[in-house]
């Protein structure tokens, strides 16, 4: 294991020096986790690889030395300080001496103001702070064997959480036990949490996107939205299924047959090459065409790993840059009609070159669950 965060680090070098950047100041959890296998609150990793020194730091504090012990691999040397991580790196960045500028980039897009007012206090003057904002975020968009390995277990153990939920049926649950049970078997099934607020929402309630599920009974002759995922060894699932709680109706059907047919050819158009907007017109095409387009607000999908939401993106907004192989992505349409009903389908692909691997087992035929 230890091999692939060596294999990132490189990659993290290599990016350096494309940027002159002497250094990186990793400050995310994600992406300190992503660098170090290290799953605790309060930790820096510091990546330092210029002309005249290569060096690899890692900060936590007393609460986590035992776990950095067992997790941080030896690549990096391990530091124990006080709770102000940014202090200690300063004085032993200015212990260690520097000669001329150092250009350091940080996460600005993770640190508050008062945070980075912090970092530059500390640091020594020949220290330049350089914005290095998506820098790990963009390595992390493809995966290697051991991270897709991962997702799919996670994907495999909420498949299974949900067919058991099912099992109990749907009607006279309020969405709010049918939540809380939901997560409960992801949990009981080895899930270290849930990687999302789960969302289940009936009937008009489905045409919020984000619905709160609600202490109210789920009534026959529903649809039903069910937007749920687990965190297994790190890594997120992400999946939607529309369900409904009887013999649906002629305008339920349409619905739902529209979205299907959407989510179904934006699938089968993945593959490394062409962008997220691409793969996005082909849904939004269809369900424009049915007349329906101002109801599907949101974009296709988005990349899923280490965070539930990362890149990279698939919609109608910044998503000019072509899938890869090894990228994770959601492919979730949905029509969502105020005061009536909502219908969203989203599977976990892995994009190949050929095509996209589809990692969800669950069935999409509009299943009727009482």
């Amino acid at each position: 294991m230890h091999d692939s965060y060596s294999e990132r680090v490189e990659r993290v070098v290599a990016t350096l020096a494309e940027l002159k950047l002497d250094a990186l100041l990793v400050s995310s959890p994600a992406n300190v986790r992503y660098l170090t296998g290290y799953t605790g609150s309060n930790g820096l990793a510091l990546i330092w690889s210029s002309s005249d020194r290569s060096e690899h730091l890692f900060l936590t504090d007393f609460r986590y030395e035992t776990q950095a012990a067992d997790e941080v691999p030896s690549l990096y040397s391990r530091h124990v300080a006080p709770v102000d991580l940014f202090a200690a790196l300063g004085e032993r960045l200015a212990s260690a001496g520097a000669d001329g500028g150092v250009r350091l980039g940080f996460e600005e897009s993770h640190l508050t103001v008062s945070q980075h007012t912090r970092l530059a206090e500390v640091l020594p003057d020949a220290f330049e702070l350089i914005g290095g904002a998506g820098l790990i975020e963009a390595l992390r968009e493809v995966k290697d064997e051991r991270e897709l390995q991962r997702i799919q277990a996670s994907t495999e153990l909420a498949d299974t959480a949900m067919r058991e939920v099912l099992e109990a049926g749907l009607i006279g649950r309020t969405e709010r036990d049918v939540a809380i049970e939901l997560e409960l078997h992801m949990r009981r099934l080895g899930a270290e949490a849930a990687a999302f607020a789960t969302i289940v929402a009936a009937g008009a309630h489905g045409a919020l996107p984000h619905a709160q599920p609600r202490p109210v009974e789920i009534p026959g002759g529903a649809l039903v939205t069910i937007d749920w995922g687990a965190v297994l060894d790190g890594y997120c699932s992400d999946c939607t299924r529309t369900y409904a709680t009887g013999t649906p109706s002629e305008r339920q059907q349409e619905i739902y047959e529209l979205v299907l047919a959407a989510q179904v050819q934006a699938l089968a158009a993945v593959r490394a090459g062409p962008s997220g907007e691409e793969i996005d017109a082909v849904a939004r095409t269809i369900i424009d065409g049915a007349g329906y387009g101002e109801h599907f607000g949101h974009g296709l999908g988005h990349g899923v790993g280490i965070e539930v939401h990362e890149g990279p993106r698939l919609s109608r907004l910044r998503s000019e840059a072509p899938l890869r192989t090894g990228n994770v992505v959601t492919i979730e349409p949905g029509v969502y009609l105020a005061g009536e009903l909502g219908v969203r389908i989203e599977d976990l692909v892995i994009v190949t070159d050929t095509g996209g691997r589809v990692l969800t087992s669950l069935p999409k035929e509009l299943t009727v669950v009482g």
